[in-house]
């Protein structure tokens, strides 16, 4: 009985890590599969993408697994992080490029520096701050968007359903002070490959 059990339990999990009821995204919680707005079949491509992803940066170095985040979100990848060279950092590029079914590469790896708790600080609350604004603004799914913040520069990905909703966030983003800069990844739901019907 309770080997069954074990069966189940692990079956059951190695499902929802498959396909999952929301994705862990490149930084933090990622887009929730209730309001995601691609199809199923494109959920698990990309999701495919992800793990072969990752698979191809552990055989490069195990240190990746911790140090670098992806996301995949309709064939376009999405890289965070931190390395010590600029040669990893293209080394990473043309892995995520060999992936199959990639459409884009978007890579904001960054060159390790010396550790500021100053400054690391201040970027944990600029996107605390992002990220209760984008909650409480009922116009942003705030599930649908991962935030990143670096030297005080955010970083947003995601997928908004209309231009109004990327407006927002963008509004949202450069209201809050001390921000230096806005780089805005967000996908529409018509520039989608394939919708939810």
């Amino acid at each position: 009985m309770k080997n069954r059990f074990i069966f189940y339990f692990l079956a059951f999990f190695l499902i929802l890590n498959c396909v999952g009821t929301g994705s862990k995204g490149v930084f933090g919680t990622g887009v929730n599969v209730a309001l995601d707005p691609r199809s199923l079949g494109t959920q698990i491509d990309d999701s495919i993408m992800q793990k072969s992803l990752l698979g191809k940066m552990i055989l490069l170095d195990k240190k990746y697994a911790i140090k670098i985040k992806s996301k995949v979100l309709d064939g376009r990848i999405f890289l965070t992080g931190k390395v010590d060279n600029p040669e990893e950092k293209l080394k990473l590029t043309k892995v995520a490029w060999e992936i199959k079914g990639t459409r884009s590469v978007k890579n904001d790896i960054k060159i390790v520096e010396t550790f500021n708790f100053k400054q690391s600080a201040s970027d944990i609350l600029i996107t605390t701050q992002l990220r209760t604004a984008m909650i409480l603004n009922k116009k942003i799914k705030a599930v649908n968007f991962n935030i990143d913040t670096y030297k005080k520069k955010i970083f947003i990905y995601g997928i908004a359903k209309d231009k109004e909703e990327r407006s927002e966030v963008i509004t949202e983003a450069k209201t809050i002070n001390g921000v230096k800069d806005v780089v805005v990844s967000i996908l529409l739901v018509e520039d989608l490959r394939v919708q939810k019907n």
